[in-house]
């Protein structure tokens, strides 16, 4: 049957630019697994789902691309009528999607209601095939992410190659040693074609490509079918014994006679076949005697799959939208329609919402249908699992580590995301669902000559802890260490407890110094604790496992709560940091000393401090590794200018050079202006905020002017009403010696039916009731409390 808009269409295939999004709906975790399948647009390559929700014909109709190729996946039934053949060798082998699926593709017109369009069509028959082929969306980032960890070396830069001859095609067909078709190397060098070392996946090789480097000293190689015309390719360099890039790839292989615009990829590069191996990484899932846990299912109960070192993610984002102010924000019918915009995925609306029904509407909370348990397997059917490809790579864009497959600190993540939630819009009815996780810390110092005070406050949404580490004796020689637990009620008194500090009294000119106190001003409706465990270990930072007991019931923090400033008590003199409305910081003396004694100038163990709450060295010396190469690592804190778009002045006074940098980037005009604005002038977070703000043409920045006098004082956020009694609702647990190693995992309390509640374990997909969660409490990493 035909159709008018084939002729119409003006079809392209995909260039290695384009996201192709033929794995899930761009709105919601429908998948080409589903009986509807998914609908590809033929136009620009968005993914929406053909079932009973229909996004496929939504973006049809507003983006009038009424051309989509539906992608069906079933798995094939495997009918054994004999045991499989005895492995008598070692083998590397693994099952490809076409061994372990059925896919039907069909092509549709959404406008003219035609659902079999001919698929050999000149003008659609090559898009499809492109389609097909290309890297899905989510493969194409994690291979874009990992290769941004790869650098040149020196034996690249000074490669000295032969004298440039061609070499004829029939002479790349296979290894100059043996048969081998695939998995060939070429050395750059020389001109040697060797296969390489027998990969992941089933891939052969007999490692010749090694033996003639061993043997020339030839270190450099690129390997043929990953070489692209867009000048990609796997370079690897044995003297190093590490994948690398190889900036004049180009002119190297045109050396050979090889031109890069007539290569075509053919092959799976290294990076590729070392994401699917990472992903194939299992976790035992067992009680202490052996007995595998009970999987759950249902509302709010939705595993989300590993996507190579996510873990940090996915249990961040379990503890989140466990909270009712995320459920109100991003999901239920008070919502109305997802917002209409070009691109869904790049959308952080868009793409909180997706999350918001995959998790909590429990239409994804089933087990995996490819996973059949029985007395002969110890198989246990645990979920798929969602894969937030799209909100991972939306959230870490342009950031230095969350935009990396490199696994990451889950307490810094929950920082990002509570940034990038705040400054998104958010209607006036449900407002932000970060606000109940606010309060305001109030710190009071008293000069020890003349008895005055002063009192400040700032607004936090997380508190640090910092956990006394006593190390017990050990019981046997070599053990390893074990340290003293420690209660919360420890650690709290700890972070409460009066210091003495070495200031200039204002009001005196004592220098004797002051006392110091921090305490609760407010309280939030859910309080986050992120129990930091960190000893410096021949100069390296390293994770101790202190366990810290967490009473399960109820407990009160109204010992906590600051009484302000007495009746009694005389007011310091307003300094000039003051009267300019500054906030006020006072570094820890003990920390900012032993950052000192390690060598670090005072101005950047100041900042350091402040960035991470002010209370451990420990925190701080790591802060200050992963700034190292800030451009303003050296710049005194100046906290007068961090205050908020305000703070820099009107639109009008955004930074020339700052605008400059965004304009070269593409990021241009009013919106630019207003984003340095809302940023106050970071030109990172100003590229955050622009992506995250697609609709905001930025038309009111340049003539809006705060009326001075004419606001009202801020709300300050949390309550001081007692008593503030708190409850433990979920924790992210930690194993590993590192933060920025190990694995994460997530136990909520879930309230299973009407007469269970019980903790529930996130382990990525895998979602199971726990029967004793007292030990894992003692070892988390991140706590959150709910007021009740």
């Amino acid at each position: 049957m035909s159709c008018p808009h084939i002729g119409s269409a003006s079809l392209a295939k995909p260039s290695p630019t384009d996201n192709v999004y033929r794995e899930d709906c761009t709105q919601c975790f429908d998948s080409i697994d589903d009986p509807a399948g998914l609908d590809v647009c033929l136009k620009c390559f968005n993914g929406g789902c053909a079932g009973d929700r229909n996004h496929a014909k939504l973006h049809a109709t507003s983006r009038n691309h009424p051309l989509v190729l539906n992608i069906r996946r079933t798995r094939k039934i495997i009918e054994r009528n004999e045991p499989p053949l005895k492995m008598s060798k070692l083998a590397i082998a693994a099952e490809t999607e076409s061994d372990r699926y059925d896919t039907t593709r069909t092509v549709k017109c959404l406008e003219c209601g035609i659902d079999n369009l001919n698929k050999e069509d000149a003008t659609t028959a090559p898009v499809i095939d492109a389609v097909m082929k290309a890297n899905t969306f989510s493969r194409k980032e994690e291979v874009k992410a990992w290769e941004q960890e790869l650098t040149t070396c020196e034996h690249i830069l000074t490669m000295q190659q032969g004298e440039p001859r061609k070499i004829e095609s029939q002479d790349l067909g296979h290894c100059s040693k043996c048969d081998l078709n695939e998995n060939l190397w070429l050395c750059l060098e020389c001109g040697n074609l060797g296969c390489g070392r027998a990969q992941f996946g089933g891939v052969s090789g007999n490692s010749h490509g090694l033996a003639h480097a061993t043997e020339t000293k030839h270190g450099v190689a690129v390997k043929l079918g990953s070489i692209t015309p867009e000048g990609t390719a796997d370079v690897y360099c044995y003297n190093c014994d590490e994948e690398r890039i190889d900036d004049n790839l180009g002119a190297h292989l045109a050396n050979w006679g090889i031109i890069l615009a007539e290569r075509e990829k053919t092959e799976k590069s290294l990076t590729e076949m070392q994401i699917e191996q990472n992903l194939r990484w299992e976790f035992s899932m067992t009680t202490e005697d052996g007995k595998e846990l009970t999987p759950v299912f249902g509302p709010g109960l939705t595993g989300l799959k590993n996507l190579g070192n996510s873990c940090y993610l996915a249990s961040i984002l379990q503890c989140l939208y466990d909270l009712p102010s995320f459920q109100q924000r991003y999901y239920g019918d008070k919502l109305g329609p997802l917002p209409s915009v070009p691109d869904p995925a790049e959308d952080l609306e868009t793409q909180l919402r997706k999350l918001g029904d995959g998790l909590l509407s429990g239409r994804y909370s089933k087990s995996d249908a490819d996973v059949f348990a029985s007395e002969h397997t110890p198989n246990v059917p645990y979920q798929k699992g969602l894969q937030p490809s799209m909100f991972k790579h939306l959230m870490g864009r342009g950031h230095d580590e969350f935009s990396t497959m490199r696994q990451q600190d889950a307490f810094e993540l929950l920082q990002h995301l509570i940034k990038l939630i705040t400054r998104s819009k958010h209607p006036a009815e449900l407002g932000d669902p970060t606000q109940p996780m606010r309060f305001a810390m109030e710190q009071r110092l008293q000069c020890l000559n003349c008895k005055k005070v002063r009192y400040s406050s700032n607004e936090q949404d997380s508190v640090f802890i910092d956990v006394p580490m006593e190390k017990l004796p050990a019981e046997e020689e070599g053990q390893e260490p074990k340290y003293k637990p420690v209660t919360l009620k420890q650690c709290l008194d700890s972070l409460t407890a009066s210091e003495v500090v070495e200031l200039t009294c204002a009001g005196c000119g004592s220098k004797d110094g002051f006392t110091k106190r921090q305490a609760f001003k407010t309280f939030p409706d859910v309080l986050v604790v992120n129990a930091r465990k960190m000893a410096v270990v021949n100069w390296v930072p390293v994770k101790i496992d202190v366990p810290v007991i967490v009473d399960d019931e109820p407990f009160d923090l109204d010992e906590y709560l600051s009484k302000g400033q007495q009746p009694d008590e005389e007011a310091l003199p307003e300094d000039e940091s003051a009267k300019s409305n500054a906030p006020a910081f006072v570094p820890n003396a003990e920390a900012l000393a032993m950052l000192e004694a390690m060598g670090f100038p005072r101005v950047r163990a100041e900042k350091a401090l402040h960035a991470t709450g002010n209370s451990d060295a420990n925190a701080a010396m790591e802060w200050l590794f992963g700034h190292m190469d800030d451009p303003d690592i050296d710049v005194p804190l100046d906290l007068s200018a961090s205050s908020g778009g305000a703070a820099s002045g009107g639109a009008g006074a955004a930074d020339p050079e700052k605008l400059a940098m965004l304009e070269s980037m593409g990021l241009s005009g009013p919106r630019a202006v207003k984003a340095l604005k809302e940023t106050g002038g970071d030109v990172e977070r100003a590229i955050e905020w622009l992506f995250s703000h697609p609709d905001d043409d930025g038309a009111d920045a340049v003539d809006e002017e705060a009326p001075a006098g004419n606001e009202g004082p801020k709300k300050e956020a949390g309550s001081s009403e007692l008593p503030a009694k708190f409850q433990l609702q979920s924790i992210v647990c930690h194993k590993g010696t590192s933060i920025h190693a190990g694995h994460y995992v997530a136990f909520i309390r879930k309230k299973l039916s009407e007469d269970e509640t019980s903790w529930v374990l996130f382990n990525d997909e895998k979602v199971v009731k726990v029967v004793d969660v007292e030990e894992m409490k003692k070892t988390a990493y991140v706590y959150f409390f709910k007021r009740v």
